[in-house]
């Protein structure tokens, strides 16, 4: 339950810290006071919209506090889960809100990202705003209304045909697209083969490429080459004319250190490398001799290498390398591997989808059977709730209505029916019931839900909205009854709903300093009399303040 709130510069709350405790907790003052900006407060501490236009004027930032004890186990267990476990029994969540967008969210002091915030806090408080009654006019509410009353069980259930169904629809969309797929099979398939066939009769080999133009090259320079490697060999063996080769002469360099190691055993030193140097050349001249020998000119080699860079080249739209060309090719081989098998693939498909089918109608039968158990028990309760509302001639039943193909949701869609007459059949609700019998009927499903729900805070704000004469105080006393194992506020402007609260706080406007704030304050006994006094139009006058003593003690 929220024990404790601090609310400052949000809209007219300059600065506002109230402390609660169970029971059914009254908030009251005049239209315009500013009781639905506690809470827009509220809601943007439990994770709603955090706008700028909620920071008061002239200001850069608003700052919404609250502290939560007893929380509900679901929630408990999300902390426990994320890091964030109870501190000395409480949970501590703050929002900040600044006008240049950078807001934060805060657990525990912690600061955390809003979609973690918003799944930890959910689950903590129930707010029933003045028009989320009008819901009630859509069907397509109803029928998660009706799962919620059957409980965890149900809901448990639900997620699993919804599983089932979202599979079975994707599926279908699998088959949709392979048949569409069969209809270019054949083109695809003969463009594929023809491709591939071109690829393999070329059949590149990685790197040869560049190894062709590399001989092309070499084959392109045959007389250049020749006429160099000639005169390497002429230099380094044969020598020519007047000139001696390398060879030669290193020789000459080799015999005189012979002859001078004869007189000078200190430069020895010098023969090996000197032998180094004259076999080193040897040697090297041999292998110049050899490709010399060994270079074969054909020119009809020439013209093939043309021709195969040609070849290759053709082969330049598969990709800019041969590598990506052969990349491609398996890519390919792939898609028509696939296209060929498209007839086994979608009877493959079609199994899957009938053992889906199959899991989907056992799951979405159990679920019609629970749905139905909770329907009735749903028109028996709300009998019995809209009774102590002062509707206690009305009707209410769940029609299901079967759908043929699986979907999200189950096998029926689920409308409400009500009848606020005797003798009247049911109709949709949005034909028969008007705002003060949709108030009721929101409040007697508020009250059947807070039976069953682990939430243990609930908020109405203007809940007896439309209704009137001594129906209101049925109203009040319905509250009082679900605040008796819930912590309950609610916002009224009717003095019979406010007297029945636990707790009082009047909501005020008050001019200070040429600037407007709301004041919140817990009102004493004495001051709730004169509250509820103004509330029913009399103000001060001696009767209205005996109306009000008097509705206190009926109560009490």
């Amino acid at each position: 339950m929220l024990t404790e709130i601090h609310v400052e510069n949000f809209a007219l709350m300059e600065e506002v810290q109230l402390s609660f405790s169970r029971g059914l907790t009254i908030f009251t003052g005049e239209t315009g006071a500013g009781k639905s900006m506690l809470i827009d407060a509220l809601g943007v501490l439990l994770g709603g919209r955090a706008s700028a236009d909620f920071i008061r004027h002239g200001l850069d930032k608003a700052w919404v506090e609250g502290i939560f004890e007893e929380c509900p186990p679901e929630v408990l267990a999300g902390l426990e889960d994320a890091g964030y476990p109870l501190e000395e029994g409480q949970l501590i969540l703050s929002r900040e809100i600044n006008r240049n967008g950078k807001n934060s969210c805060r657990v525990q002091g912690r600061t955390v990202p809003l979609t973690l915030y918003r799944n930890l806090v959910q689950g903590l408080v129930d707010i029933h705003g003045q028009m989320e009654h009008q819901s009630l006019f859509n069907p397509d509410s109803h029928r998660g209304l009706l799962d919620a009353f059957g409980g965890e069980k149900q809901l448990e259930l639900l997620d699993q045909v919804n599983k089932l169904a979202r599979a079975y629809r994707s599926l279908i969309q699998k088959e949709q697209q392979l048949m569409r797929s069969e209809a270019d099979r054949e083109r695809r398939e003969d463009i594929l083969r023809f491709q591939i066939d071109e690829i393999t009769a070329i059949a590149p080999q990685p790197n040869e490429e560049e190894t062709l133009v590399q001989e092309k090259k070499r084959l392109a320079n045959s007389e250049k080459i020749m006429g160099y490697i000639g005169e390497m060999y002429a230099l380094l063996y044969e020598g020519g004319g007047q000139q001696s080769s390398a060879l030669d002469l290193i020789g000459r360099s080799r015999k005189a250190l012979l002859d001078l190691v004869r007189y000078d055993a200190n430069c020895s030193h010098m023969l090996e490398p000197m032998d180094s140097i004259y076999y080193t050349i040897e040697d090297l001249a041999s292998q110049v001799s050899s490709y010399r020998d060994g270079f074969d000119f054909n020119p009809g080699r020439l013209d093939e290498i043309e021709d195969r860079l040609i070849q290759l080249q053709r082969l330049r739209k598969y990709g800019h390398t041969v590598q990506e060309v052969l990349h491609t090719k398996d890519e390919m081989l792939q898609e028509l591997h696939t296209i060929t098998n498209l007839q086994e693939e979608l009877g493959a498909l079609r199994r899957d989808r009938e053992n889906i089918l199959r899991d989907y109608e056992q799951k979405a039968e159990e679920l019609t059977l629970a749905r139905l158990g909770v329907a009735k028990h749903l028109a028996e309760g709300l009998k019995e709730e809209l009774a102590d509302l002062g509707l206690e001639k009305s009707s209410f039943e769940v029609k299901l209505t079967p759908v043929h193909e699986p979907q999200v949701g189950g096998a029926e869609e689920a409308e409400f029916y009500f009848s606020a007459n005797l003798g009247e059949p049911p109709k949709p609700l949005a034909k028969v019931a008007s705002g003060g019998e949709m108030s009721r009927l929101m409040l007697a499903l508020k009250s059947l839900l807070s039976k069953i729900e682990s939430v243990s805070t609930f908020v109405f704000d203007e809940v007896d909205s439309g209704v009137g004469g001594r129906t209101i105080q049925k109203v009040g006393d319905k509250l009082a009854k679900i605040s008796e194992n819930k912590q309950v506020f609610c916002i009224t402007h009717a003095a019979q709903v406010a007297a029945f609260g636990d707790h009082h706080f009047g909501i005020q406007k008050e001019i200070s300093n040429g600037r407007t704030r709301t004041r919140i304050q817990q009102l004493s006994e004495e001051e709730r009399i004169h509250e509820l006094a103004r509330m029913l139009g009399g103000g001060e006058e001696a009767i209205a303040l005996e109306h009000a003593r008097k509705l206190r003690k009926n109560i009490y």
